[in-house]
């Protein structure tokens, strides 16, 4: 069997083109490139196999294992960040599955482990360098990783199965409270990442969050007057009730 292959050459920090191997000019079907990352069912975070494959035919990015609305999405912030992290998706056909099929798959935090698998597919990034990881983030127009929603039972699930995390930058401090022994990547983007396995440019874990200094909030005993008005205030603070202020 033969597998196709793309090489990378980086003209600056910023922006890298990959090269196509004869092997590409062939013809020849790519391997499966995969990920893994997490669904979510209220709190628990179930696995999810991302799987991706680029094969010679219509040009199509197929995004299968049913995606919601948000997740179907991916496809347009995934090329927009590969292309802002100057990276670019062949012109074949680009399958993107996430098993198992019969799992509802919601939220944006798909973005980050597609992308990943597609630049493994085409030679970004080693194919191994993920083993053993779970990742989950959503990917900005430029590349950025956006924190995302559900970060530490994702954590703890990944820790259950002997898997590091990666994670947004931002919410990486969060991720650190599920074990001192995860291994946690936070990366800011894309190329940060990427620099990361190549080994040019090293992320340190992040350390658990601590509770900062309350902030100071404006107290109704500052107000003068208002008695009628700041009896209401107390009244639907007291009861949990929703107000209207007009």
């Amino acid at each position: 069997m033969a597998f196709c292959v793309y090489s990378l050459s980086r003209h600056d920090h910023k922006n890298a083109c990959l090269q196509p191997t004869a092997c590409d000019r062939a013809g020849l079907p790519d391997m499966v490139a995969r990920v893994s990352t997490v669904a979510f069912e209220g709190i628990e975070a179930k696995p999810v196999d991302v799987q991706a494959q680029i094969m010679p035919g219509k040009v199509l990015f197929n995004l299968v294992g049913l995606p919601d609305k948000a997740v179907g999405e991916s496809r347009e912030r995934v090329r927009a960040a590969l292309v802002a992290s100057g990276l670019a998706l062949p012109a074949k056909r680009i399958t993107v599955n996430l098993a198992p099929a019969d799992m509802p798959k919601e939220g944006s935090h798909f973005d980050l482990p597609i992308a990943l698998a597609l630049m493994a597919a085409i030679g970004a990034i080693p194919p191994d360098a993920l083993d053993g990881f779970t990742v989950l983030g959503e990917l900005g127009l430029d590349g950025t990783i956006s924190p995302v929603a559900g970060v530490l039972p994702a954590a703890i699930a990944a820790n259950v199965r002997g898997h590091g995390l990666i994670c947004p930058y931002a919410s990486g401090p969060e991720a650190a409270w599920a074990s001192r022994e995860i291994e946690i990547i936070a990366p800011r983007s894309l190329i940060q990442l990427a620099n990361h396995f190549k080994g040019t440019q090293v992320l340190s874990r992040p350390e658990p969050a601590i509770r900062g200094e309350p902030v100071s909030l404006p107290d109704l005993k500052d107000i003068k007057g208002q008695e009628s008005a700041r009896r209401v205030l107390e009244i639907a603070a007291a009861g949990g009730h929703n107000m209207l202020m007009l």
